[in-house]
């Protein structure tokens, strides 16, 4: 009975979540759309809205052009747009600039994951609002894409990918309109070695052209084969997996043998992207727990989503140890698959390169990589009484240091590059199970510290980043004789990244708790709420002088309050 029960509540609360996609989330209220000089918060509105920055702008005039207006997604067909490169901005472009303004029609509809891609190349991922009822959500997504100028300078076709089911029961219609800001260079800005673009910006793509792909088992890759330039002095891989169906609540799961008793997904609780090139490892993308917001309890998102629930963004791997191996004219396979995958991640990943530009040619090679395989550890502690219930923990690590280095004999001379990271992953979820209660509480954080040594003769520049990804997600439900159940949840969720170099060091921090009491009848529906209170607190600072630090409370599923630095945008690098 208690089996039973926990797992059509729990079968109610996925199917109340199936996912959605990516971007800068910047608030806005029902009806207006936001802009980079005016961000109004609507207190008492239960519409959507974040806490995030909006992307930092030059201060002058772009140039927009439209990808696509207007769009309605009813169905799961792919939708195609033209893109042309704006006429009066012919580049170089000191910022480009993705913005999206989606909305969805009262009633019922499922969170779901949207995707803009150009050329088949990654501009936005993320996931939907669930409307109500009685609320319409709006909300406005932004990404930095200027790393990948090199692609908006010809014309190319993209896709947008935002399936959705709209019938009878399945009432909301998502639309949605999409453009690329274009702010011109001036100066050297663009072309400084340490500020300008990739020369050279490519999709890894599934042989069936899908996007993204879907990896669910360990052993599927989302890999292409490339034959590069033969002049990469520099390379990186930005990706992004997205945990879904079986795998939405990957840090819930715990391993095989006890998924049953526990009434729990298995695989562990450990997931982990990992980039191979020509079968050999290359790097690691930790995977972020994002919760969508019709995740574990939709009102806890209401209006406050969770951590980039409305905007991922990507994980940069650095392969610049393997750039002269790329640039020797042989082809190379990238590839990028997710360690204990068990159905499914959606993928996505964008090689990065930059050029030699004096130089048709570069020589080079890897001298050490100790990356190795993830071999991560469980301690189970679990006890059964006589009447059956269940107590105690399950713990699941992970933690690897490792070195990659490499040289490029470049047109300025040789280039020596060592990556050294450690990544530590810990998980313990603690559980109480009997007839009547059944108690998770989960606690995780996934942390990376990494060091990039770049040596040019004897000048040395040295690069320090960390990521810290904690997850807190206590869960009680408590089923009553007449069948009915009440869920008390409480989830806290933080993104904090540190970045340091010899002449820039910059701090962001995004945290969002929330707290809720649903309540279901019998056959699983929810028939309300109650307790709701949650905040999201953004802060950002950098030694040039930007700073941004904005608070959102909301309670009663409407927002309370909104500080002083929520209607401040980060003005532009001095």
């Amino acid at each position: 009975m208690l089996k039973t029960a926990k797992f059509a509540a729990i079968c109610v609360l996925v199917a109340i979540a199936i996912t959605a996609l990516p971007i800068r989330a910047a608030a806005t209220p029902q009806g207006a759309s936001a802009t980079n000089d005016d961000r109004t918060f609507q207190i008492g509105s239960s519409n959507t809205v974040t806490a995030d920055p909006l992307v930092p702008r030059p201060h002058q005039q772009p140039c927009v052009v439209q990808l696509f207006s207007n769009f309605q997604f009813v169905n799961f067909n792919v939708q195609s747009y033209q893109f042309t490169p704006p006429a009066n901005c012919p580049g170089p472009w000191e910022k480009v600039v993705f913005t999206a303004d989606f909305s969805v029609t009262a009633g019922r509809q499922f969170d779901r994951t949207a995707i803009v891609d150009l050329a088949f190349v990654n501009l936005y991922f993320g996931t939907t609002p669930e409307p109500r009822h009685n609320l319409a959500p709006t909300w406005h997504v932004e990404r930095d894409v200027t790393d990948y100028s090199a692609l908006f300078k010809n014309p190319q076709s993209g896709n947008v990918i935002l399936g959705n089911i709209v019938n009878s029961t399945f009432t909301g219609v998502i639309s949605g309109s999409a453009t690329l800001e274009f702010y011109q260079a001036h100066g050297k800005k663009n072309g400084d070695d340490a500020g300008r673009p990739a020369d050279g910006v490519y999709p890894l793509r599934q042989a069936n052209g899908n996007e993204p792909a879907f990896l669910f088992t360990p052993t599927d890759q989302l890999a292409t084969t490339f034959t590069l330039p033969g002049n990469v002095e520099r390379a990186y891989l930005d990706v992004i997996t997205q945990s879904q169906i079986g795998d939405e609540f990957w840090y819930s799961c715990v391993p095989n043998d006890v998924a049953n008793e526990l009434q729990s997904c298995g695989g562990t609780a450990f997931r982990e992207g990992e980039v191979s090139i020509d079968g050999q490892p290359a790097g690691v993308a930790p995977v972020y727990p994002w919760i969508y917001t019709g995740g574990v309890d939709p009102f806890l998102w209401e209006p406050i989503p969770g951590v980039q629930a409305l905007n991922f963004v990507p994980y940069r791997v650095d392969l610049t140890p393997f750039a002269g191996v790329l640039s020797n004219g042989q082809p190379h396979t990238i590839a990028l698959s997710v360690f204990n995958a068990n159905n499914y991640f959606a993928a996505t990943a964008t090689l990065l390169v930059y050029l030699d530009r004096d130089s048709q040619q570069v020589s080079g090679e890897v001298t050490t990589n100790t990356i190795g395989s993830a071999n991560p550890s469980v301690q189970e502690n679990l006890q059964t009484d006589a009447s059956g219930n269940v107590s105690g923990s399950v713990t699941t690590g992970s933690s690897r240091e490792f070195k990659v280095a490499g040289f490029v004999n470049t047109s300025h001379g040789r280039v020596d590059t060592e990556v050294r990271q450690t990544v530590k992953f810990n998980n313990v979820q603690s559980f109480t199970i009997t007839s009547a209660t059944y108690v998770q509480d989960i606690t995780q954080a996934t942390d990376v510290a990494s060091t990039t040594s770049t040596r040019r003769g004897p000048a040395v520049f040295e690069v320090a980043e960390s990521f810290h990804y904690p997850l807190t997600l206590n869960l009680t439900l408590n089923f009553a004789a007449d069948g009915s159940v009440t869920q008390l949840a409480e989830a806290s969720q933080r993104f904090n990244h540190d970045l340091h170099t010899p002449f820039f060091a910059s701090t962001t921090n995004n945290r969002v708790d929330s707290i809720d009491t649903l309540d279901l009848d019998s056959s699983f529906h929810i028939t309300g709420n109650t307790g709701q209170k949650s905040s999201q607190h953004y802060s950002f600072f950098n030694t040039r002088g930007q700073r941004y630090d904005c608070l959102l409370q909301a309670e009663s599923n409407a927002l309370t309050s909104a500080s002083d630095g929520c209607s401040e945008t980060i003005t532009p690098n001095r």
